[in-house]
């Protein structure tokens, strides 16, 4: 079995399913002390089962509930090493005049607000080496009826930017565009879409690894996987 981020602690939001359950499975198989979080706590339940991880329901948008699933992880382990923001919204698909200000504000709040507290929270409790957003292209290049969800990454993408600049020397900032995953999500955007014909959460897992192993990757970084999974700059 590998071990090359034995000891490492990696905090994944949204653990429960998806993208961030094979993230679990896969920084636990190379030796790391796994900690999830997500509001589904059957799902976590199951995960933590799976995977071995610590697992704490969290709303990654409600402050204190972040602050209490940080502190619980440095109670646990006494560190963070890697912390992965995983956890987010679709929104509305549609016309962006047609979205109601209450789905833009919930959009933004979990792709964005979340991203921006969990991160807050883990900097000021510990010394990551790593940082990580789940991005989009959508965060990068926003397309017709993609409103809400292409302007929370955007914001994601730039408060990656920021903290990159501010930690510089200190904590490696990067965000992964994965592309189109075979996700509940992902289903719901594109419902003819087949999804043997797109990447599996595994490849976006192995992907986040290999960004934390590759200390050659200058923070700031946008990153993106290629439709056959490679990983780009």
């Amino acid at each position: 079995m590998s071990a090359r981020l034995e000891g490492m602690v990696v905090v994944v939001t949204g653990g429960g399913s998806g993208i961030g359950l094979a993230a679990a499975k896969a920084f636990a198989a190379e030796g790391a002390n796994v900690a999830i979080c997500g509001r589904d706590k059957a799902a976590l339940d199951a995960a933590a089962k799976e995977t071995g991880a610590f697992a704490r329901a969290c709303d990654v948008t409600d402050p204190a509930a972040v602050a209490r699933f940080v502190a619980d992880v440095m109670g646990e382990f006494g560190r963070i090493d890697v912390l992965i923001n995983n956890a987010g919204a679709l929104g509305p698909i549609g016309p962006l005049a047609d979205a109601t200000p209450e789905d833009w504000e919930a959009t933004l709040k979990a792709n964005a607000t979340g991203p921006f507290l969990t991160t807050r929270a883990v900097l000021k409790a510990a010394e990551p080496s790593c940082v990580i957003g789940i991005s989009s292209g959508q965060g990068r290049k926003g397309s017709a009826g993609w409103g809400p969800y292409a302007a929370s990454k955007h914001a994601l993408e730039g408060m990656i930017s920021v903290w990159a600049d501010e930690y510089k020397g200190k904590t490696r900032f990067f965000s992964l565009s994965p592309g189109p995953v075979a996700t509940r999500m992902r289903a719901l955007a594109a419902p003819k879409e087949d999804p043997k014909s797109i990447k599996t959460p595994k490849a976006v897992a192995a992907a986040l690894v290999a960004v934390v192993l590759d200390e050659k990757l200058e923070s700031g970084t946008l990153l993106r996987l290629d439709p056959k999974g490679k990983l780009e700059c």
